[in-house]
């Protein structure tokens, strides 16, 4: 169970206590999980909004998802997706980008980038509400969760200094990666269809954010997992949003919370 405790000292900011591993890298099978019960956390949110004794407010509790999303997390991942963002701003030089992203300070696109992807969320979440779909948040938060875990596993470390991501990358391996995606797939499983094109839609995104890391940077840093975690959650919140209640004819048994 220390990987575990790593995983989750590293994807939150709540407290847990135990022990660490003594490997960074052991904690890499249990993102899923971790991102598994952040999931549930926001599932439970607005399951117990709903049953609230007055009338129904939808973009309310999708706000207060959002917020408590962000604290559960510390911002962490929305925090790289700025850094992200800041960094394709007009700049053509990998080293440049690079050196950007460590820049502790916000710039134009990184605030814009935060505006735009804090907006998606909370409409997209908005839409789940309405719609009786939250209980697909869970599956979500797993499979971006996982997909960080196929970028750790098949991508360098970018940079030649030492950075957190680094202590991730050193040791990682197809192990790791393979008992991360069979986690992520008993996940998914019990969400019938619906389950599995959230799975093959995130890996097909991983999988196309990996081209341009390697284009774009040489590789993967922390930042950049931060944003691909967004992008991938963003995205799937958004289609599942779009499909509104019809989504719930191609459930399995989870459909039923």
């Amino acid at each position: 169970m220390k990987g575990f405790i790593s995983a989750f000292r590293t994807l939150t900011s709540l407290p847990v206590p135990g022990k660490e591993a003594d490997d960074f890298f052991a904690s890499l099978p249990w993102f899923p999980a971790v991102g598994l019960i952040l999931g549930l956390i926001l599932y439970g949110i607005s399951y117990g909004w709903t049953r609230l004794p007055f009338e129904q407010w939808p973009a309310g509790c999708s706000l207060f998802m959002v917020a408590a999303g962000i604290w559960l997390t510390g911002g962490l991942h929305l925090d790289g997706l700025a850094d992200w963002a800041d960094s394709l701003g007009g700049f053509h030089d990998r080293e440049k980008r690079l050196a950007i992203m460590k820049d502790v300070r916000l710039g134009t696109f990184g605030g814009l980038a935060l505006i735009i992807f804090v907006l998606a969320k909370w409409l997209a979440l908005e839409r789940l509400v309405f719609s009786g779909s939250t209980f697909l948040i869970p599956p979500i938060f797993a499979c971006s969760r996982a997909m960080l875990v196929e970028l750790i596993t098949t991508l360098p470390y970018a940079r030649a200094d030492e950075g957190m991501a680094g202590a991730f990358i050193l040791g990682a391996s197809g192990r790791h990666r393979l008992f991360s995606h069979a986690l992520c797939l008993l996940v998914c499983l019990p969400f019938g269809p619906v389950g599995m094109v959230l799975l093959g839609m995130s890996w097909l995104m991983a999988w196309l954010f990996k081209i341009k890391c390697r284009s774009r940077f040489g590789g993967i840093t922390g930042d950049l997992l931060g944003t691909a975690n967004e992008i991938i959650e963003v995205i799937l919140l958004i289609l599942c949003a779009l499909a509104g209640k019809h989504i719930l004819s191609y459930t399995g048994p989870c459909g039923m919370w």
